[in-house]
């Protein structure tokens, strides 16, 4: 079994999901109140900046949680590469499709090099959240071996005394 993990580490992934679900509701009045006040009804990116921040964020960061409880993931020396990763990547992503949106509303599309430049960022954007990503199953996976290592361990215990 693992140890139970520390009150500062499921702290701040409740905090971190606490964030992101003020931010995704602040965006979702924000796309609202910036389409409504001018008058924008055509396509934007900002319709979806709030489910991206719900989801990608709140709820991931909810279940990242739930495992910490069961699996004590901090105890890998992943977790926190895996945290300031995704996070960034989830900022950079979220942030982009922020920027591209507002621009839209405010018949302002990027064209050109900026247009390329935004895609580019966006794409490192998820390039990161992926890794994140990749980070965390690692760090689910090591924390799984290594809870049955010590399940294993612990019952060999008893049978060597």
């Amino acid at each position: 079994m693992p140890n139970p993990p520390e009150e500062s580490t499921v702290k701040l992934l409740f905090h971190t999901a606490n964030i992101y679900m003020i931010t995704g509701l602040v965006s979702g009045l924000y796309y609202r109140e910036l389409t409504h006040l001018t008058g924008f009804e055509g396509e934007t990116r900002l319709s979806v900046v709030h489910t991206h921040i719900l989801a990608l964020g709140m709820l991931f960061f909810l279940i990242a949680l739930a495992l910490e409880k069961v699996f004590a993931l901090s105890e890998s020396r992943l977790f926190k590469w895996f945290y300031w990763v995704y996070n960034s990547g989830v900022i950079v992503t979220v942030g982009v499709l922020t920027l591209r949106g507002t621009l839209t509303v405010l018949g302002n599309e990027p064209t050109g090099a900026a247009d390329s430049a935004l895609a580019g960022i966006a794409g490192l954007g998820h390039v990161v959240l992926t890794l994140g990503l990749i980070l965390f199953f690692h760090t689910i996976e090591k924390r799984i071996k290594a809870e049955k290592a010590e399940s294993a361990a612990a019952e060999a215990e008893p049978a060597a005394a």
